[in-house]
């Protein structure tokens, strides 16, 4: 009997070994805590500084600029430093066809000058004459030799004169006007150059760009510098359409990746309402939106930073506290619904939760867990229902 206590005693320790021996290992697990705390949900995207408001320099007229000797960073101030000089072109060279038409408009216009001052002289006679003749006439009136009548037809031709005098005198004016234009027309280049104009800067400010360098013939309106504030810099971010949406004027902005040794704070000021296709580096076409963001710290404190610099721009557009929350890299898909695994005696199991906000690294809990559990982060393959899990070392 004793024996066969002892054989099945045995056998029950060989088959406990066995099963020992031959069970699935625990599989290693990174496993965390869930915890309270703020959650911020943001929008990050890259974004490049501008000058809020750019100048551009421009020829005033057609003619040479001189060489522009100031180049980008040098400081300028409003009407007082020369940008630029520039000389207005010289008259065009005329061939002897266009040389004699312009010779005999200007003797027309020569003799209309003395058809006119003759015609003025005509008309001072007449009504010197006239009023002669009004005075007399009055005199005989008072003396009742003529009639009223009589002395107010001499009125009208005095008064009727005095008006076609001066519409002479405006003839001649208009003739020698004509004459002055035909002889311009007939000039030609002197020796020497013309004085240089000189073009001030509109504002206070640096050099920002020199769109022009060399001396050269431009035209009109051609741009020349464009000057403005470097302290007065905004950020302009091209959002994907779907993010700008959840973006609102006004929401604070965290500044990063500009080259200082912290953040620097921003604040939105303006979505713009009008999108636009933009290629992404994969060849997707996608739509952008401009959104246009101010510098809350001093220019100071962001020194370094000019026109045209990348910076990345993180836009908080929620921000709650004391929030139940697990890192996103816990979640996995149960169909329609999210889920997590939960370390309970040593074992992982799957357990369906409720998702909040949630941002690039964390979501909120609202249903499906206590706040002193674990759970396991990253989990692999290998990590399933009921699998027995240990911590990774």
């Amino acid at each position: 009997m004793k024996r066969a206590v002892k054989i099945v005693l045995g056998a029950i320790a060989v088959v406990a070994l066995g099963v020992w021996a031959f069970r699935p290992a625990a599989v290693p697990a990174d496993i965390v805590a869930i915890e309270r705390g703020a959650l911020e949900v943001t929008v990050t995207e890259e974004g490049r500084t501008r000058v809020r408001d750019r100048f551009v320099v421009s020829a005033p007229l057609p003619g040479r600029m001189e060489r522009i000797e100031l180049e980008p960073g040098d400081p300028v101030v409003a009407g007082r430093t020369v940008v630029a000089r520039f000389r207005p072109s010289d008259p065009a060279l005329l061939d002897v066809r266009t040389r004699a038409e312009l010779e005999g408009r200007a003797r027309a216009a020569d003799a209309a000058v003395g058809a006119a001052r003759s015609e003025h002289r005509r008309l001072e006679a007449d009504l010197a004459f006239a009023q002669a003749e009004l005075r007399r006439a009055r005199q005989l009136v008072a003396e009742k030799v003529i009639s009223a009548r009589e002395m107010e037809a001499a009125e009208r031709q005095a008064e009727s004169l005095t008006r076609a005098l001066q519409s002479a005198a405006f003839n001649v004016r208009t003739a020698e006007h004509q004459l002055e234009v035909a002889r311009a027309s007939l000039m030609q280049t002197r020796g020497g150059r013309t004085a240089a104009i000189p073009l001030y800067s509109p504002v206070d400010g640096v050099i920002l760009r020199r769109l022009q360098e060399s001396e050269t013939v431009v035209p009109p309106g051609q741009p020349l510098l464009e000057i403005g504030n470097v302290d007065d810099l905004e950020i302009v971010s091209d959002l994907l359409s779907s993010a700008a949406v959840r973006v609102k004027p006004g929401q604070p902005v965290i500044v990063e990746q500009w080259g200082g040794d912290r953040p620097l704070r921003g604040r939105v000021r303006r979505i713009e309402p009008s999108g636009f296709t933009k290629i992404s580096a994969l060849g997707v076409e996608e739509q952008r939106v401009n959104t246009i963001i101010d510098f809350e710290d001093p220019p100071d404190a962001r020194g370094g930073i000019g026109d045209g610099f990348r910076v990345e721009v993180r836009i908080i557009v929620s921000a709650r506290e004391n929030v139940l929350k697990v890192p996103t890299s816990a979640l996995v898909r149960q169909g329609d619904e999210w889920a997590v695994f939960v370390v309970d005696g040593g074992r992982a199991v799957r357990r369906v939760v409720q998702i909040g906000r949630r941002n690039g690294l964390e979501a909120e809990v609202t249903g499906g867990l206590a706040g002193d559990e674990r759970i396991i982060v990253y989990p692999s393959d290998a990590v399933d229902d009921g699998v027995r899990v240990r911590p990774r070392t």
